[in-house]
This record gives C-alpha cells, sequence and structure tokens, in this order.
C-alpha cells in the first residue's frame, strides 16, 4: 500500500513538471536581427543594400507582422512576433526584405508590392513559395471606404480609405497602352459620394 501512495506521488510530481509553462523566449535583439538582414542580402548579391538596411522594432504596429520602408532601407517588425512559433519571426524579416531588395533591384522602375520581382526576391531570400499576407491570427481592422474613383478606359474601380493626391492614372491601362508610363487619358475619375 505504501509503495502504491509512493508511486501514485511520483506520477503526480512528473505530471506536474509536464504542464509547468515554457519558459519565456529570450528577446531578440534588433542588432542581432540587422545582423541577420545584412548577411542574407549578401547572399542574395545585394551589397550596398546590405550595408544600408536597418532593422527595428515597430511597437505601433497592430495587425501586420511587419513594413518594410523603402525610403530609409528600414525594416519594422511587430514585437508580437517573439510570441509567435519560432519560424514566423525569421519569415517576416525575409518577407519584408523581399520587398526592399525587389525595390533596389528595380531602381526607378514602378512594381507591384507583390508582384514577379517582390516573388523572385522572396525566391533569393529562402522564400520560394511565399504569401502575400500572413494568417496569424491577430485582429483585423476594417476602414469604411470613403472613396471610390474609375478608370475611364477600362472601367475598374479603386476603393479607398484615404483620397488619392496628385494626378493618379490607372497602371493596369498605362503598362498594357503606354509602356508603363503615366497617360492623362487614364487618369483616375473620382466618383460622386452617392456610388458608394
Amino acid at each position: 500500500m505504501m509503495e502504491q501512495s509512493a508511486a501514485n506521488r511520483s506520477q503526480l510530481r512528473q505530471l506536474e513538471l509536464d504542464l509547468a509553462p515554457a519558459p519565456p523566449r529570450a528577446p531578440v535583439s534588433e542588432a542581432a536581427l540587422q545582423d541577420l538582414a545584412r548577411h542574407l542580402l549578401r547572399e542574395a548579391g545585394c551589397v550596398a543594400l546590405a550595408e544600408r538596411v536597418r532593422v527595428r522594432w515597430g511597437p505601433k504596429l497592430r495587425t501586420s507582422a511587419g513594413r518594410a520602408c523603402y525610403a530609409q532601407t528600414l525594416v519594422l517588425l511587430n514585437p508580437c512576433l517573439l510570441d509567435c512559433a519560432d519560424g514566423e519571426l525569421d519569415r517576416t524579416l525575409r518577407h519584408e526584405l523581399a520587398h526592399l531588395l525587389a525595390h533596389f533591384r528595380a531602381g526607378r522602375q514602378r512594381i507591384a508590392p507583390h508582384g514577379a520581382e517582390w516573388q523572385r526576391a522572396c525566391h533569393d531570400l529562402g522564400l520560394p513559395h511565399e504569401k502575400r499576407c500572413h494568417d496569424l491570427p491577430w485582429p483585423r481592422r476594417r476602414h469604411r471606404v470613403r472613396y471610390v474613383y474609375r478608370c475611364p478606359r477600362c472601367r475598374r474601380e479603386i476603393r479607398r480609405v484615404r483620397p488619392l493626391r496628385g494626378r493618379v492614372a490607372c497602371l493596369s491601362c498605362c503598362r498594357l497602352h503606354n509602356r508603363g508610363r503615366y497617360d492623362d487619358r487614364f487618369r483616375l475619375e473620382k466618383l460622386p459620394a452617392t456610388m458608394l
């Protein structure tokens, strides 16, 4: 009887150890992430960009996993990535670096955010089948569409939360009919508020 209760207690202790919470992961420093980013860009053959790139935690990011700011050669990462699975932080860093790499390679040419150039950059950074958006269980914000614009040529509608500034033309029509350069014939027309 005594041996049986001792055996039960050892099983309980073992069970308690199995249910103990996992220790928190050590925070990843911005310097370590920046070193990794520079290494990845060098391996992709882009030494000039590797020398300038910076990586920072973006505490203001709420719903996006990361953001690439090409003008500042900066990658912002959501601090919540530290609570995600191990590979998510690395994947997001590579995803955002691919945006910088694609823009760097394109020069002054305008490219789609998740177009062919970006997909090629993802492949070069070790993400051959990268998706456009993450599927992390974070809250999504919904914004009410307040502005609708239409292309006079193809009749495609562009819905916006904020108004467009300056002269903006339909990129698809400009590419198809004017080698990708701006053409006033395809300038987007603002629809009246009643059309929303």
